[in-house]
């Protein structure tokens, strides 16, 4: 529940920086999300402070749970994956400000951080128990090679499949575009090769859960599975973005249409 509450408030910050705000107003924005603290809701524009305080809450309330389990020191964590997402997104508003086309390594250093997928890797394991400790965050933080590999992941099937409509409006330029315009490739081609890095980070993850495992399987388990829904998400269409195509039809086979599954014993009696 509380990863589900994160990612959806997430999902409007990114707009607010991709879409809504003003560079002075995301100025103003970072800097109370540096803090995330009541005291600096004050300074942010109106239409921000709902969301500022609706994340504070969220926080607040399994900063609860988890302190009454003896484990308050959880939340430090999630805090700050969330201030590391919150200063990429500020960095790709500096390249939209000046009109910057970085190189590709230069954009992809910042795009796998604010793809989610560092920040939702921390924030998932919040409030699972004993299942993790202090030493996986401690891992998670530092930039692991399988959540890098799964960011990579995220971000360039998001980009191979969003990038001709967000280019419709005033937006950073994607990974394709950063590829063909360094490369001096068309963006078919860039799509190609980007595609082999995607393969290439699949196997990364692969490679993780060879024993000895640098994490428990249960947590790199976690940052599998969200590589697994980017997948399903992106893989013949945005399906984040419109999810009124295969997005809405695979969940109404999961949650309204499932496949019933009998009992064998049941159907010999």
């Amino acid at each position: 529940m509380f990863v589900t509450q994160v990612l959806a408030l997430v999902s409007i910050i990114d707009d607010i920086y991709d879409v809504y705000g003003t560079h002075e107003e995301l100025v103003l924005f970072t800097a109370a999300m540096e803090r995330l603290d009541i005291s600096a809701i004050d300074q942010l524009p109106e239409y921000m402070k709902p969301c500022y305080q609706a994340l504070l809450d969220v926080y607040g309330e399994m900063e609860q749970k988890i302190s009454s389990e003896g484990n308050s020191y959880q939340m430090g964590y999630a805090k700050e994956a969330m201030k590391v997402l919150i200063r990429a997104y500020f960095e790709e508003t500096k390249w939209l400000n000046r009109r910057d086309i970085p190189t590709y390594e230069e954009y992809i250093k910042v795009a796998q951080v604010s793809v989610g997928y560092p920040m939702l890797s921390i924030t998932s394991m919040i409030g699972v128990g004993d299942r993790v400790g202090k030493e996986d965050f401690d891992w998670m933080l530092t930039k692991p090679k399988i959540i890098e590999a799964a960011s990579i992941i995220a971000r360039l099937m998001d980009d191979m499949m969003s990038h001709k409509f967000e280019q419709q409006r005033e937006h950073i330029p994607s990974a394709v575009e950063c590829y063909a315009y360094q490369h001096g490739v068309s963006e078919q081609q860039a799509c190609e090769i980007l595609n082999r890095h995607v393969e290439s980070a699949w196997k990364d993850i692969n490679e993780a859960f060879l024993r000895p495992t640098p994490a428990p399987v249960s947590v790199l388990t976690r940052i599998l599975n969200f590589s697994r829904v980017i997948h399903m998400l992106y893989k013949e269409e945005d399906g984040y973005t419109d999810s009124t195509g295969r997005t809405k039809d695979n969940v109404t086979c999961l949650l309204i249409n499932p496949i019933e599954i009998y009992d064998q014993n049941n159907l010999l009696n």
